[in-house]
């Protein structure tokens, strides 16, 4: 899959493309459906599978404060969009400037003039341009009177569970807001990730007999609420299907309270290891299911005996089903 990161990188003369356009945050189940029928239209007229997205996410722009609030990094996105057959991905640089843009001015520069389109395939919620002023009516419009057809795609939910919300990043993040990885996992299709380098602790973990992975630097991914859940440790540094690239675990999100902690970690124990060294390894966390909530334990003995009891939990959760990575 090509990436652009501006106008100015796009080829001269491209197209004719079949268009879509969002911020795509978590590649979510309806993310994918839609890159799906994106990239199934285009092959029918012969043209290129494009997506326009946006880095970073506009609220964050608009809501600094809300800053974390993304559930992937772009790379994660691009990589999910190109493994579903996606041509080409516009990454626009998104600033006050470019958000002053009207509909119109986007779509005559960046739809037609740029990337040739011959359709543009969006949701029905699809908002664009000075103020979200955009809508699903509006592209109509400017696709007749630019040349360019407009699909619009149903929300897309779970056939078997009615009575949930639409697919959405927002579900996502609320529901690991709660905890609920599962939830969370069933709206993405895959497992929630986080990823960061492996640091040093206090070391506390290895004297306790259960040495964890701690996640430091740039983590990239939401971290979802306190608490102790069951996932998989991902040393990305090695190659897909090679030993001890994918590692059960039991993982701990929190401030520690037992010791007093005031910083708020995402630590891995991979099950019955204790013979890695991964400080300095690029690793990433893959949640599962959640445990438990965070305790405070008043002895040392009693957090052993609850942490011999989580390893035992994750296990069974882990072991129990097929694995999303």
């Amino acid at each position: 899959m090509q990436r652009w990161n501006s106008l100015g990188e796009v080829p001269a003369r491209f197209g004719p493309s079949v268009v879509t356009l969002g911020n795509f945050d978590g590649m979510h189940r309806g993310h994918q459906y839609l890159i799906e029928q994106v990239v199934l239209r285009a092959k029918e007229l012969g043209a290129k599978a494009v997506a326009v997205t946006f880095d970073p996410h506009p609220a964050v722009v608009h809501r600094p404060e809300r800053k974390g609030i993304q559930l992937q990094p772009l790379s994660d996105r691009l990589e999910s969009m190109a493994a579903i057959g996606l041509d080409a991905a516009l990454v626009v640089p998104y600033n006050l400037e470019f958000s002053r843009l009207t509909p119109a001015q986007f779509a005559q520069d960046y739809l037609v003039d740029a990337l040739g389109a011959v359709e543009v395939i969006v949701g029905r919620d699809v908002h664009f341009g000075a103020d979200n002023g955009g809508d699903l009516d509006t592209m109509t419009d400017l696709g007749a009177a630019l040349g360019f057809a407009v699909t619009a795609i149903n929300d897309q939910g779970d056939p078997e569970d009615v009575g949930r919300s639409r697919w959405s990043s927002t579900s996502a993040r609320q529901a690991l807001d709660h905890g609920d990885a599962t939830q969370a996992n069933r709206i993405l299709g895959r497992p929630h990730r986080v990823t960061g380098e492996v640091v040093h602790g206090d070391g506390r973990g290895r004297s306790l007999g259960f040495p964890t992975a701690n996640l430091g630097g740039q983590v990239t991914g939401l971290i979802p609420r306190d608490g102790v859940y069951a996932g998989f440790l991902i040393r990305t540094d090695l190659a897909p299907g090679a030993a001890d690239r994918v590692l059960p675990a039991a993982i701990s999100v929190g401030l520690n309270p037992t010791f007093s902690g005031r910083e708020r970690r995402v630590e891995a124990y991979a099950l019955g290891r204790d013979d890695l060294e991964l400080y300095g390894e690029m690793v990433a966390v893959d949640f599962v299911a959640r445990l438990r909530h965070t305790l405070a334990f008043t002895s040392q003995q009693a957090l052993i005996t609850q942490m011999h009891d989580d390893a035992a939990a994750a296990s069974r959760v882990l072991f129990a089903r097929p694995a999303l990575i």
